[in-house]
């Protein structure tokens, strides 16, 4: 009886490499298919936003000239005109709204992530935080109207400021504490091994290793508020001249827009156009900015 050489015989290390083979094949197809399903994600998301923004270049940097970023705006039937007090006005808002609101958001994630776990205290300013941050922006205003407005009995970039800032609030709390999470728990232990107080270890080691994380929840309630109307509308209010007084009505960027998008003037509505696109350059231009020098470590702390 014959027999089959042995070399011509399947190994059983064929079959395993078969096996390997195909399941090599088979992860790769997996990765090459979550990974296009992901890109196409991207792209439908930033596909609407570069939509957008080619939309307002072809709509408004038209109507962009110097006389846009000097002149305040024109009488009722005149052309020309500009919106810089507006741009400058939204400035001194935004100015105000970050200075009550970051250190005050920033603060209160620190006592959530380091000092108020667990306690009562912790729970309630976590809610409190969540359900403001899903708060209409017009009741904010309105809030703000009967609490500052009517008591000032006039209008005020200060009311705007409180206004934008209470909105900026919930957003930095919760970045600021989901950051401060993420930090390892062996480098306070260390800190605080050296005899470093826990203060002091909060402040020095906590949120600077937090800080390019709690930097973009700052960007986020920046560019989140920045183009808000409707608080304005209740508390600001709008100026057609050159206004720097904290406590008179002051013009912002996004009022001006409002007010000219409403209007039966194409004059206007051109420079609504022009108004909106410069609006959205000047946060991107300062999200980015914030980005380069957290990226070089100035906002770091480091050298």
């Amino acid at each position: 009886m014959s027999t089959q050489p042995l070399s011509n015989q399947p190994r059983p290390m064929d079959f395993e490499s078969k096996s390997m083979r195909s399941n090599r094949a088979r992860r790769t197809a997996t990765n090459y298919f979550v990974s296009g399903l992901c890109i196409l994600a991207t792209v439908l998301v930033i596909l609407p936003l570069l939509a957008i923004l080619f939309y307002l270049i072809y709509k408004g940097a038209s109507s962009l000239n110097l006389a846009f970023f000097t002149h305040i705006p024109a009488p009722v039937g005149e052309t020309g005109g500009g919106m810089a007090n507006s741009i400058i006005g939204s400035g001194i808002i935004l100015f105000l709204a970050s200075l009550m609101g970051i250190p005050i958001g920033i603060a209160a994630g620190v006592y959530l992530a380091e000092f108020g776990r667990g306690t009562t205290l912790a729970n309630a300013v976590r809610f409190t935080a969540d359900v403001l941050n899903g708060v209409p922006s017009i009741v904010m205003g309105i809030s703000i109207y009967s609490l500052i407005v009517i008591q000032q009995k006039h209008f005020s970039a200060l009311a705007g400021g409180v206004a934008l800032a209470i909105m900026m609030v919930p957003t930095i709390t919760r970045t600021t504490e989901e950051m401060l999470a993420t930090v390892p728990h062996a480098i306070r232990e260390a800190a605080l091994g050296l005899g470093v107080p826990k203060w002091r270890t909060a402040i020095s080691i906590s949120l600077r290793t937090a800080s390019p994380g709690i930097i973009t929840g700052c960007m986020l309630a920046f560019a989140r508020v920045a183009g808000e109307t409707a608080p304005l509308l209740f508390t600001a209010f709008g100026n057609q001249f050159w206004s720097f007084k904290l406590s008179e009505p002051i013009a912002a960027l996004p009022l001006q827009i409002y007010v000219y998008a409403i209007s039966p003037y194409d004059e206007w509505h051109r420079l609504a156009w022009a108004g909106s696109l410069v609006l959205i350059v000047l946060i991107m231009v300062s999200v980015t900015l914030v980005r380069i020098f957290a990226n070089r470590g100035v906002l770091k702390g480091g050298s």
